[in-house]
């Protein structure tokens, strides 16, 4: 009997064990449904902890004031100049704060549906520091030639990266805000495109090419030729079209201001023109004055009927990848190309 009895007990105990590895395994599988559902996809909430410590690694950003370590995903992103806006706009990250549009009130047209929200920052020579550091962003993005005198009280806020230029290579600038963002590949993408767009317009536009076009700017008591090294030149150059013998001999590759005897110079195949209104109504006046002077309209492409008025936000002061997009657009249309 006692032998029985000691077997029986023997037996229980194996049957126990059996049945704690049994449980384990059964809870081990419901623990791992959690993780992984029915399609076989990863749970959100684990995913998302793993991109975070991805995330969360430093990367050192070489800029025109040094170089500065970055954090991680930049969330909360202020920045300083019209073309960064469009650029953090352009690669899908709405700002917590900008400087305000040179015209419009605050935003520019074609990005005003974008910055509902975004908190205007004062002009970009002169941020509001205050409201700046009030919104704790985790990266700014400046200018040196616009806020190199504020550089170190910026980056006593956040992490600052800072562009060199603000004339016509804004693609330059584009990557270093993309690299900024941690966002090099999106960025990539999008030059690629921007890359491509140019050689279809190159490769439909033909013997149109070889038309010459200038560029004229009125503003408030002055006019300008704007010439290479700008943001319309830029893309101009891109493109392929021939340039006037007064931009080919420029001293000056940005600009040259020209009074009225100088019209004649600026004359081409095709004459584009903008205005930069601030509000004060002086530059609507310049424009009306220039256009109606005897001298603008015995320029051969006033009387060929090929001078373009076009929006000063798109082909001059937004300086953006966004603008350059639109720019790219109204060509395609003016010169009758099809997309």
């Amino acid at each position: 009997m006692l032998a029985n009895s000691t077997q029986t007990k023997r037996r229980s105990i194996t049957w126990l064990g059996m049945l704690a590895l049994i449980l384990a395994v059964v809870l081990s599988g419901c623990g791992s449904n959690d993780a992984t559902n029915s399609a076989g996809q990863t749970d959100p909430t684990t995913t998302n902890n793993t991109a975070t410590n991805t995330d969360n690694q430093t990367r050192t950003v070489k800029h025109s004031m040094g170089e500065t370590e970055i954090s991680g995903t930049p969330l909360k992103v202020v920045v300083l100049t019209n073309e960064g806006t469009e650029a953090l706009l352009a690669l899908g990250v709405k700002p917590v704060g900008a400087v305000k549009s040179w015209t419009g009130n605050p935003w520019y047209d074609h990005i005003k549906a974008d910055m509902e929200g975004v908190t205007e920052l004062g002009e970009e020579s002169q941020p509001n520091l205050e409201l700046i550091a009030g919104l704790q962003p985790d990266l700014i993005i400046g200018n040196k030639m616009r806020q190199e005198k504020i550089y170190e009280q910026l980056k006593a806020i956040a992490p600052t990266v800072m562009a060199e230029d603000l004339r016509g290579e804004w693609e330059i600038n584009f990557k270093l805000y993309a690299e900024a963002l941690g966002k090099t590949a999106e960025g990539e993408d999008l030059m690629a495109a921007y890359d491509k767009r140019i050689e279809d317009f190159k490769t439909k536009a033909g013997d149109k090419l070889n038309q010459t076009v200038s560029v004229v700017r009125f503003m408030g008591g002055k006019t300008r030729v704007y010439h290479t090294n700008t943001f319309s030149g830029i893309i101009f150059d891109q493109i392929g079209f021939a340039r006037t013998e007064m931009t080919k001999n420029a001293k000056d590759t940005f600009v040259d201001e020209i009074t009225k005897e100088r019209l004649p110079e600026a004359d081409a195949d095709r004459l584009f023109y903008f205005t930069y209104e601030t509000g004060d109504g002086k530059a609507n006046e310049t424009e009306q004055e220039w256009i109606n002077d005897p001298l603008w309209k015995n320029l051969s492409a006033v009387k060929n009927g090929q001078t373009y008025k076009v929006d000063d936000a798109i082909w001059n002061t937004a300086g953006g990848i966004k603008a350059a997009n639109l720019m790219l657009d109204e060509l395609y249309e003016i010169y009758d190309i099809q997309q």
